[in-house]
């Protein structure tokens, strides 16, 4: 395929409800989508999830601009290329920006699907036609109001529920949640709120039975997360740390983590989150898919990605009507029974609704 135009939108979309973790409150979601065509007409779709600004890791919005347009695109536009995966061999001149380079591939992943006739899924090598998710809880007003809505989660059909706590929402949280509910699958995601001297309030997480915590400790560390290993029985998840397969190996090598969140974006895209996974299924280290309040799109890249072998924790790609009151595709990512129905259709199996697009546009560029 040769790739002939790309065009940037920036949308704006209104959460449902205010999403809390321990590193802010959102009440809106930023983000990019590309639009890439190819020269026979083909036009696929990637979804950026760098934030407005960088709470989860360094990129943002604006940065993805700035790096899509002065530095990935041009390295793209008309170049011959036989195979998704030649993308980031293109890009490996460029450092990080994880982000912005997932946006493009992501794109590019879709017309190839198109053009082999299969689903973005099967081009993956996927092989579930359905996937176990579950969803992920912010930071609430009260634990009383936490303990409602896991309770409508629960009678909606949702496999596991991902509990954001942070020094002082925790414990009491977890040990009530429990309580309430003894036969639930409880993780708890601390999004680096922690340090190492604070083991002995981890420790006491053991006592509440939870599938995983995520990422207790500092964005970029392996060693103190080996050092808590040591400590707990309960699995430790690695999220913002692990950006590449070489991280991966490192972590699980020197026992950081027993179990990885694979997001598409933060690994810089479908190749390497396929080598991450594959890597991890030959050391027996469990994945599952982490959300960023994706789009439609983007949350269509992630239920293709599941589908893979080794993800066999439900993930957290949620029902479109958990967050939006109107996604961009149709139709829109539906939960049934704590199960999402993998798309058949060629591509990312899911049409664009272009008038809801230009509805949430705030600015657009082609190149």
């Amino acid at each position: 395929m040769k790739i002939t135009e790309i065009t940037i939108r920036q949308l704006k979309m209104k959460l449902k409800a205010p999403f809390t973790t321990s590193f802010g409150t959102f009440h809106e979601r930023e983000f990019l989508v590309l639009e890439a065509k190819d020269e026979s007409g083909l036009i696929g779709w990637g979804e950026s999830v760098a934030f407005h600004s960088p709470w989860y890791n360094e990129e943002t919005l604006q940065t993805n601009w700035h790096m899509l347009e002065d530095f990935l695109i041009p390295l793209i536009l008309n170049k011959e290329l036989h195979h998704p995966d030649e993308v980031s061999k293109l890009f490996e001149p460029i450092r990080k920006n994880n982000m912005a380079k997932s946006s493009i591939e992501g794109a590019i992943w879709d017309i190839y699907a198109q053009q082999t006739g299969q689903s973005l899924a099967a081009a993956l090598g996927g092989k579930k036609d359905k996937i176990e998710v579950g969803i992920s809880i912010g930071i609430q007003n009260s634990i009383e109001e936490l303990v409602a809505l896991v309770d409508g989660y629960v009678k909606e059909g949702y496999k596991r529920m991902k509990i954001k706590i942070k020094p002082g929402w925790d414990l009491e949280v977890m040990r009530t949640l429990r309580e309430t509910f003894p036969d639930v699958a409880f993780m708890a995601d601390a999004n680096s709120a922690y340090r190492l001297e604070d083991a002995e309030t981890l420790k006491q997480l053991d006592a509440f039975q939870l599938t995983m915590i995520e990422q207790p400790l500092a964005s970029d560390d392996i060693i103190d997360h080996a050092s808590l290993q040591k400590l707990m029985e309960t699995p430790i998840c690695l999220d913002e740390s692990i950006h590449s397969l070489e991280d991966a190996r490192k972590a699980v090598e020197l026992g950081s983590t027993k179990i990885i969140n694979i997001k598409i974006g933060r690994v810089g895209g479908l190749t390497e989150a396929k080598k991450i996974h594959d890597y991890c299924e030959a050391n027996s280290i469990p994945v599952w898919c982490g959300g960023m309040l994706e789009s439609g799109i983007g949350r269509a890249h992630n239920v293709a990605l599941t589908t893979l072998s080794n993800f066999i924790l439900p993930g957290d790609t949620a029902g479109s009507n958990r967050y939006w009151e109107k996604d961009i595709i149709e139709p829109e990512v539906v939960v049934k029974d704590g199960y999402i129905e993998v798309p058949q259709q060629v591509g990312i199996g899911y049409e664009i609704n272009r008038e809801t697009v230009n509805s949430f546009t705030v600015a657009q560029k082609t190149y």
